[in-house]
Parts: C-alpha cells; sequence; structure tokens
C-alpha cells in the first residue's frame, strides 16, 4: 500500500509539471506586462486602477479600463483572465466594445464578474443576454474566465466548464435598451463597478481566431 501511494504521489507530481503554463499556452499572447497600465487606458476616475505584485486591481468609483494595445482591434479570439472577486462585489469584462470616456460602455457584450453581489446577473453570465445565476467559484479564490467568439457563436467559461453557449441570431439588431450587444468586431474593457467592489485581474492573455 505504500508503495502504491507513492506512486500516486510521484504520477500526480509528474502530471502537474506536464500541463503548460501560462507563459507556454500555444498561440496566446498576453495583454497585460504585469508591471504597469502600458496597452490600457482608463476611463473616468482613473485613480480606481492600480498594479500590485503583477494583478490588475479596481477599487473605487466606476471606471473602465479599455486595452488599446497593438493586437486590437479583435474580431474571433479565445481571451482568458484570471480573476478573484472579493465579498460583495461587481465588475465585467466588456468585448467587441470601444473606449468611452463616462458612462457604461455602450458598444459590445459584457461577462460578468459577480460571485455574492446583489445583482443576480453572476460571474460568466453574458449579461442581460443569457444570464448565469449560480457560478462554481467562490470570493476571495482565483478563477480562470474564458470567452470565445467565433463567427456568431460565443461561449463563456469557468475553470474550464462552460456557463453560457450563444449563437447570435442572424442580422440582429440594436433594441431599446441603450446598449449596442451585437458583435462586430473592437477591443477589451475590464470594469471598475463602485466603491464597494475590490476585484482582481491578472494572466491576461488572448489567441486570434482565423
Amino acid at each position: 500500500m505504500k508503495h502504491l501511494f507513492h506512486c500516486s504521489i510521484a504520477l500526480l507530481f509528474v502530471s502537474a509539471l506536464a500541463r503548460p503554463s501560462v507563459a507556454q499556452e500555444e498561440g496566446f499572447t498576453q495583454l497585460f506586462d504585469g508591471k504597469s497600465l502600458s496597452g490600457w487606458k482608463a476611463s473616468e476616475n482613473t485613480d480606481s486602477w492600480s498594479v500590485k505584485d503583477s494583478t490588475l486591481m479596481c477599487d473605487g468609483p466606476r471606471s473602465h479600463l479599455f486595452y488599446e494595445g497593438d493586437l486590437a482591434p479583435f474580431k474571433d479570439f479565445h481571451f482568458k483572465a484570471d480573476v478573484m472577486t472579493t465579498p460583495g462585489s461587481n465588475a465585467g469584462i466588456y468585448f467587441h466594445t470601444k473606449f468611452q470616456q463616462e458612462g457604461w460602455p455602450v458598444k459590445g457584450y459584457e461577462c460578468q464578474v459577480n460571485v455574492t453581489h446583489k445583482d443576480p446577473k453572476k460571474s460568466s453570465s453574458l449579461y442581460a443576454v443569457d444570464n448565469v445565476a449560480a457560478p462554481p467559484v467562490k470570493d476571495n479564490e482565483w478563477y480562470t474566465q474564458e470567452i470565445i467568439v467565433k463567427g456568431r457563436h460565443i461561449v463563456l467559461k469557468l475553470n474550464g466548464e462552460t456557463m453560457v453557449d450563444y449563437t447570435e441570431p442572424e442580422n440582429k439588431q440594436a433594441d431599446n435598451s441603450g446598449f449596442d450587444r451585437r458583435l462586430s468586431e473592437g477591443t477589451f474593457a475590464l470594469q471598475a463597478h463602485d466603491p464597494d467592489s475590490v476585484v482582481y485581474f491578472k494572466n491576461l492573455r488572448v489567441k486570434k481566431l482565423d
């Protein structure tokens, strides 16, 4: 039994070593250098964003941090980010959006970031389009959010588990909500929702799809 136990531990160790690190993920490019906001531009309340220990932190009044680096714009892509919420916090990851100096981004879709905030639309919801009520993640723990867009197809995953699988209707028209939630092309934006919401992001990376 002892021999089998040691063999099992050894196999687990080798398996862990065999897994590719974030830096080794084939075809993915980092969007955040872990040291600065280079390539990113904040809208209103720029002080809501800071960098510490290779992590982006939002803490303060409403602000949106838009990617404006050389890889933009994006159309078909596979995006990944490691996210950690704190109790009662709310944030988001926008895609197919564009820079906007004030207010909630009008263009594109939002992938919700929210585990215990009062908003019933929880993490990995395609906000106001295909909502998730009970995500399998917890506050104060890192999780991996994936966003995959190919043609009219959107897939959102949490820690590898598909939470949203949505196909946008052909010739979808903007509704009267004031938000243009339609696929086109654009960039990514991270959301600082309110002064009581502290959320962390790291390892933001993307692979463009043919």
